[in-house]
């Protein structure tokens, strides 16, 4: 199926730490994929804020997208982004960030626990995975009551490698009411869920959520979807939105979202 209305709401320039390309590159690349819509939003992870340069990268990342904005107005939309990592490690210094510039749109998520390496980075050899996600799912009910955020990205984030990369078995039954404190809270707080589709190029195969999560939401009265690629590289924009899209309206959704100002605005699936 091929969707008229083409966003992308999660992207990563050369000004996030894992980025590959400038811009400039990134909006070309866009252009030429045909997506109307495009939200930069570099990392930014808030337990290494100082420490690691994400000050820098923010400030530089924001510079860059108020400058494309203007050198694109005519062949694309593009949203002024940040991916808040680990926020609610230091809660006072996010929200602090996220009032002191004019961002349209603010992904928040969670990487890694406190005081550990990224999920991507561990070696899960010995390593309790019950216990790990036990934690996970516990720091984001915290990151969800915070509810600083636009949209909640990739809720099923360690899989990506627990289950994608190490092929370790996970039975997510055993979170189910996790996952749906997280749900309810997202819905009675208006927030949006992410369907991340980074899964889909990666060999977990699947998208963060997947559609029986996506559908839950739905079930527990949630009202916004956002859509994002997450992709690092200008080959991966755009890549599995529209599957990304079809899941949403498979789930009941007719609409995807964008933000402006932080206002949500409707995107009809079409």
């Amino acid at each position: 199926m091929i969707f008229k209305n083409f966003v992308d709401t999660h992207t990563h320039t050369k000004n996030s730490f894992d980025g590959n390309y400038t811009i400039e590159e990134m909006c070309e690349a866009a252009i030429e994929k045909g997506i109307q819509i495009v939200a930069f939003t570099d990392h930014v992870e808030m337990d290494y804020f100082v420490e690691k340069g994400f000050d820098k990268d923010a400030e530089n990342s924001y510079k860059d997208i108020i400058r494309a904005k203007e050198l694109y107005k005519d062949k694309i939309e593009i949203c002024t982004g940040i991916e808040l990592g680990e926020p609610t490690y230091d809660a006072a210094l996010s929200e602090s960030l996220i009032d002191s510039r004019d961002y349209d749109f603010v992904i928040g998520s969670i990487h890694n626990l406190r005081k550990t390496d990224d999920f991507c980075e561990l070696k899960y050899d010995g390593l309790d995975v019950e216990a790990l996600l036990n934690t996970y799912f516990e720091e984001l009910k915290i990151l969800t009551d915070w509810a600083k955020f636009d949209t909640f990205a990739h809720l099923t984030y360690p899989l990506r490698y627990i289950v994608g990369e190490n092929k370790i078995p996970v039975d997510m039954a055993k979170y189910k009411s996790d996952i749906d404190e997280i749900l309810d809270l997202l819905a009675s707080k208006d927030k949006a869920l992410e369907i991340n589709t980074s899964g889909l190029r990666q060999p977990i195969g699947i998208t963060m959520p997947d559609e029986s999560i996506v559908r839950r939401f739905k079930e527990l009265g949630g009202k916004m979807i956002t859509v994002g690629s997450d992709s690092h590289f200008t080959q991966h924009l755009g890549a599995g939105i529209e599957q990304g899209m079809l899941i949403a309206k498979n789930a009941g959704f007719d609409s995807v979202y964008i933000f402006r100002k932080r206002q949500p605005v409707e995107i009809e699936i079409i």
